[in-house]
């Protein structure tokens, strides 16, 4: 790696990283929290594993400006496997999750990217703003506790700030703004409102280093390498559309096959400090790249603070209003969406919008990036082996008059242009 390459990656864009990686820290703290909750274990589990990933991803991943971390979409498959056999063999499952996702990495499996076609990665890309404003939901149900007309004026006006700020200056990314400002008018007025500290209990520890305990025989890889194959494809799927996203948005490219190697670093370090297995987030990704990171700087940052502000700062970051969050969440989810794929249904060909919308809808009813990618790959593969069947039908030859000095043939492909002249061009000869 060259030194251009590393003063690019980290140095070209420091003081917005900086800002940037300070935003998706607050943005992943009621994440990982929710994602351990949803997996079944301490939210210290999610919240180390979130640290863990983010700081290692940094130097290992192919993918500069992307966030990794614990996320829903593999929290969803520990379930089972924590509430039948604990937290170590999770622990046993997310270092055998990283040693495949390396093998992934060095036999090239990132190159298998060039075959998903651009109707699934739209289609990804737009269920994925649905659940993430689907997840906010939650906490704007009158139902829930603390969900009162305060919450919503609070959301409305985050919404105005991260809007309205950059009119005024770009200088500080408006989402975290929007946290400061919210955060102190909660604090001043005393509204009686969710916080992050509603979610769980934040760890005042730094975590340490532990061996899973674990018998080391067959019955235990047999228990855990079920669990440790899903999550490998899950977060390797998830992770390298994630990274073709990012590739859009910053108009740059990626190393697929080092990205699927640093998940699986990463993972592996994240299992011997005490964390569950992540891939790559697309919401705070997104996040990051709205707030201007672009560089290894904003994700290694992002990791740095979470540490430091869930351990140091834990009583500050307990009084942060959801609702803040939310608005940034609500954010995300509004410049996720590819407003311009529904204008393009009745312009893009039958089979390119139909593998788009089932993509989003199996995507969307099952929160399985796994399950929505291989129909939607399929389809995608009928439609193009229908339209290569298509392209290929011969005619007939029909009559023409030959030009002197040219060959004919006994029948004519569509997809190809006449060797022989119109009679009238002859004629005017």
């Amino acid at each position: 790696m060259s030194i251009q390459t590393l003063r690019q990656d980290w140095l070209s864009n420091v003081r917005n990283d900086l800002l940037a990686g300070l935003v998706v820290a607050l943005a992943l703290i009621p994440e990982a929290i929710a994602f351990s909750i949803i997996a079944g274990v301490d939210p210290k589990v999610g919240l180390y594993a979130s640290f863990s990933i983010a700081t290692i991803i940094a130097f290992t991943g192919g993918r500069p400006g992307m966030i990794s971390a614990a996320t829903g979409a593999m929290a969803l498959v520990m379930v089972v496997l924590v509430k039948e056999h604990g937290l170590q063999y999770l622990l046993a499952a997310t270092v055998l999750t990283g040693v495949l996702q390396v093998i992934a990495g060095w036999v090239k499996l990132g190159v298998l990217m060039r075959f998903v076609s651009r109707s699934v990665v739209t289609g990804f890309v737009n269920a994925l703003a649905i659940l993430i404003f689907m997840a906010q939901l939650p906490e704007l149900n009158p139902q829930t506790a603390g969900v009162t007309w305060h919450v919503y004026a609070m959301t409305a006006a985050g919404l105005a700030i991260i809007y309205g700020f950059p009119y005024l200056t770009k200088a500080v990314p408006s989402p975290l703004v929007t946290i400061v400002v919210l955060t102190a008018v909660s604090l001043a007025l005393g509204l009686d409102i969710r916080t992050v500290g509603d979610m769980g209990e934040l760890p005042d520890s730094l975590p340490v280093f532990l061996i899973p305990d674990i018998p080391l025989n067959w019955e235990t890889l047999t228990i855990v390498f079920p669990y440790s194959l899903t999550l490998m494809v899950v977060g390797l799927l998830e992770s390298l559309m994630t990274a073709t996203i990012v590739d859009d948005l910053t108009d740059t490219k990626s190393d697929k096959n080092r990205e699927c190697v640093g998940q699986g670093v990463a993972n592996i370090a994240t299992g011997f400090i005490g964390g569950m297995a992540g891939c790559a987030m697309i919401g705070q990704s997104v996040i990051n790249v709205k707030s201007g990171g672009r560089g290894r700087l904003s994700t290694l940052t992002a990791g740095v603070v979470l540490l430091i502000l869930v351990v140091f700062l834990g009583e500050w970051v307990k009084q942060i209003p959801m609702a803040a969050l939310v608005a940034v969440m609500i954010m995300v989810s509004i410049g996720t969406f590819n407003w311009g794929s529904i204008r393009n249904l009745r312009e893009h060909p039958a089979s390119s919008s139909v593998v788009m919308v089932a993509t989003v809808l199996v995507t969307v009813l099952t929160h399985d990036l796994a399950k929505a990618c291989s129909p939607a790959c399929c389809s995608q593969a009928f439609s193009s082996r229908t339209r290569s069947g298509r392209s290929c039908t011969c005619a007939p030859p029909r009559k023409t008059t030959a030009v002197p000095g040219a060959t004919s043939s006994p029948a004519r492909c569509s997809s190809r242009r006449p060797t022989v002249l119109p009679t009238r061009l002859i004629s005017r000869k």
